[in-house]
């Protein structure tokens, strides 16, 4: 696949990070602050979604698998839900119900909307992702095309999180949702182009669902991938929510700083990407990815003493160095292992691991809801005063760079049994392209 080809499909990173960025950072604030929704219905809303949220990439995963059409598999979920994905994220900011007798009807179009928005998210998201191992089967188109993807993806989350404040002041939250929706299927449409697959795949005879549930809990190289990366995902998650408080009460910060702090990891990370492709090619994908949660935790190490913001602001570069390890190889271990997948079951089943995958790494949040709860109760945390008690200020410490170096060094003993590298993995990639040959797949 040519160039442009490469960069149109890797540019549906912008509709994945933009979309569920700015959802994520703002969608709270602006139900309950601005359109008033009581703060106990948003919390039932969101619980509801978040329990739809778990149970959804599977199930999306799944009947991707099991679909077939003269289109392909993915392709036609990509094509028939770009524009009505950007047009249900511009309808999720534009309630109609905003008088004090309407609660009820706008929590129903709340919970309606930010349901729908999971479920077109996930079916265009998922079978977006679903290509990438079909569409490039060599480490190296693998390293160099997720670095591109990584790139964009980077762009849509700054711009998730910086951008909107900038457009709801100035224009209002319904032109934000336009803009931010005509984008979304914009980068959709442009990634569609760059989009292709092989519709032999969609000819295969699918494991049923529970023998295809079985099939991926019993993979060990899953197995050891997916805890690993749900351990890495729960570090990265945990030191961005400390961030706000370490710079405001370590610190002693105000707003900007936080904002040029997190955004020196995440700009650090663009061209950092580049590097770690050349190291991937190099050493291989398992080897980056421990290297990199090795240099993470090494990093993080400064966190127990910086005391102001240039030396916080120089860690922060550092850590994105090490984020940008583990964003670029994740994806390339889990198209290997969907490769030893199919030298087992015989069949292609990128949309049930894609599945599975996102449906475990979602309980990082819950680990790190959990952390940040132990500490702020236990160490005496009063959110009325900005002097908090000596015990918090070290659980700070320990939230932003304890904790996840611990998690790092789990991650890391666990991909030791990682079991697809060297010879073994040589072995399987031959397997596949005779596989390939034989089904007729160029």
């Amino acid at each position: 696949m040519n160039l442009p080809r490469k960069l149109a499909y890797s540019f549906g990173a912008v509709a994945t990070a933009l979309s569920y960025q700015a959802f994520a950072t703002y969608i709270i604030f602006f139900y309950v602050d601005v359109v008033k929704l009581p703060p106990y219905l948003a919390a039932i809303g969101m619980l509801v979604y978040a329990v739809w949220n778990a149970i959804n990439d599977p199930i999306a995963g799944f009947i991707s698998d099991h679909t077939h059409s003269k289109w392909g598999r993915r392709i036609p979920y990509i094509a028939i839900g770009a524009i009505p994905f950007g047009l249900v994220y511009f309808l999720l900011w534009m309630p109609p119900f905003t008088d004090l007798g309407q609660v009820m009807q706008l929590f129903a179009y709340f919970l309606f909307f930010i349901c729908l928005f999971d479920v077109l998210y996930t079916f265009t998201i998922i079978n977006w992702a679903a290509l990438f191992p079909e569409m490039f089967p060599s480490l190296k188109e693998r390293s160099q095309v997720n670095a591109f993807r990584q790139t964009f993806g980077m762009v849509g989350l700054l711009l998730g999180i910086s951008l909107p404040p900038m457009i709801y002041g100035s224009l209002g939250w319904g032109p934000m949702g336009l803009i931010f929706g005509c984008v979304i299927s914009g980068s959709l449409l442009i990634a569609l182009w760059g989009s292709k697959e092989h519709k032999e795949y969609s000819r295969e005879k699918q494991l049923p669902l529970w023998p295809s549930i079985k099939a991926t809990f019993k993979n060990r190289s899953f197995l050891t991938f997916v805890f690993s990366n749900l351990f890495v995902q729960y570090a990265f998650t945990l030191i961005l929510a400390t961030i706000p408080f370490f710079v405001k009460y370590v610190l002693r910060l105000g707003n900007g700083q936080t904002a040029l702090i997190l955004a020196a990891a995440f700009v650090t990370a663009i061209p950092a990407l580049y590097v770690w492709e050349f190291f991937a090619v190099r050493i291989g994908a398992k080897k980056c990815f421990m290297l990199a949660m090795l240099l993470l935790a090494a990093f993080l190490i400064p966190l127990f003493f910086v005391g102001s913001f240039w030396p916080a602001f120089f860690t922060s570069v550092l850590i994105g160095v090490g984020v940008a390890g583990f964003i670029l190889v994740a994806d390339v271990i889990l198209a290997d292992i969907i490769d030893e997948d199919e030298t087992k079951t015989g069949t292609r089943r990128e949309g049930m691991y894609f599945g599975v995958n996102a449906f475990i790494t979602r309980f990082a949040i819950a680990l790190e809801a959990i952390s940040l709860g132990l500490i702020f109760t236990r160490t005496g945390y009063n959110p009325y005063v900005y002097t908090q008690p000596g015990e918090f200020l070290s659980g700070l410490r320990f939230l932003i760079a304890g904790f996840p170096m611990i998690a790092l060094l789990l991650a890391f003993v666990i991909l030791c049994f990682y079991p697809l590298s060297g010879r073994k993995l040589v072995e399987m990639e031959d397997e596949v392209s005779k596989m390939h040959q034989e089904k007729g797949v160029n």
